[in-house]
């Protein structure tokens, strides 16, 4: 297998889905549909619906829902990174080497297309129900939804991203609970979704989907505690956006609590372990190991 040719033809498949799923540019909405699409077409991994899906192939078949709930997570992944972007947030004009949402259509505009994307997030993964015809493929639905509304909600991606606003005006008061309460929820949250999404839309039993949870959450925090750690050695030409931000506004970061060795030293064991779940399935996904290694250890 060429992982770096794989790599691009599934990525550019999941590109084309997402554009026909996007709502039109028409209407006297058209503003925000063009924001809307600014963002999402702003390039980036499109890891969470890849996650997904290819943990869906580790169970089986998942029929016309799948695209659904990719679109979705994608749809809820890039919101927050357009609100994350903005002035009372971050405040950052960059995003993957483009201006930010709100530099290019302003901040109210940028406000209303997160809110957006949100909203139609939800839209376009509850049209999955058009096409279940039994009562298990409803009921599969269902619990994705509940699992997608939880982990990008207050118990979730948004409970992080409150925890995280509270940590940059406790500064060197934080802890090391509360740290990993941050990367879990605001980070690790949304990979869980994809993963757990793809298993229970694939037909996998409870066991498995909560296995999965661990293995989501070790990449999350693998992927997250990378992240702080490009923020001090990369810079805006490999990574696509400042770097120094964390520095800037005063937060608390793995890096800056433990160090860069014991950083990367934690990289490498979640990572770990994260594989040898994925190892532990009856069917072998070798793509998806090999993407979750490229993700943790990746340079941008």
């Amino acid at each position: 297998m060429n992982f770096k040719e794989e790599l691009r033809k599934k990525t550019g498949q999941i590109e084309a889905m997402i554009q026909v799923y996007l709502p039109k540019e028409e209407g006297y909405q058209r503003t925000v549909t063009e924001a809307m699409h600014y963002a999402v077409s702003g390039g980036g991994k499109r890891l969470r619906p890849m996650l997904m899906a290819e943990t869906a192939a580790l169970f089986g078949d998942t029929g016309e829902s799948l695209a659904r709930f990719m679109t979705a997570l994608e749809c809820i992944h890039t919101y927050s990174l357009v609100h994350d972007d903005l002035p009372a947030m971050d405040n950052d004009d960059y995003r993957r080497g483009r201006k930010t949402t709100h530099i290019v259509y302003g901040e109210g505009m940028a406000v209303l297309a997160g809110d957006g994307l949100l909203n139609y997030a939800f839209e376009t993964a509850a049209s999955a129900f058009d096409y279940a015809s039994e009562t298990a493929e409803y009921q599969r639905v269902a619990r994705a939804l509940q699992i997608l509304g939880r982990k990008a909600g207050i118990y979730g991606m948004i409970g992080g991203q409150c925890a995280d606003l509270r940590a940059e005006e406790l500064g060197e008061d934080v802890t090391k609970d509360m740290l990993l309460y941050i990367h879990e929820h605001k980070t690790a949250a949304l990979i869980q979704a994809a993963m757990m999404i793809g298993a229970v839309l694939a037909g996998a039993d409870d066991e498995a989907v909560s296995q999965l949870e661990k293995c989501a959450y070790n990449i999350g925090i693998a992927f997250q505690i990378q992240d702080d750690i490009l923020d001090v050695t990369s810079s805006l030409e490999v990574l696509g956006k400042p770097v120094g931000s964390d520095e800037k506004n005063n937060k608390l970061t793995y890096v800056s609590m433990h160090g860069l060795e014991e950083s990367r030293k934690q990289v490498e064991e979640l990572s770990r372990e994260a594989i040898v779940i994925l190892q532990s399935f009856p069917r072998r996904n070798l793509f998806l190991e090999e993407l979750v290694e490229q993700l943790i250890y990746r340079e941008k």
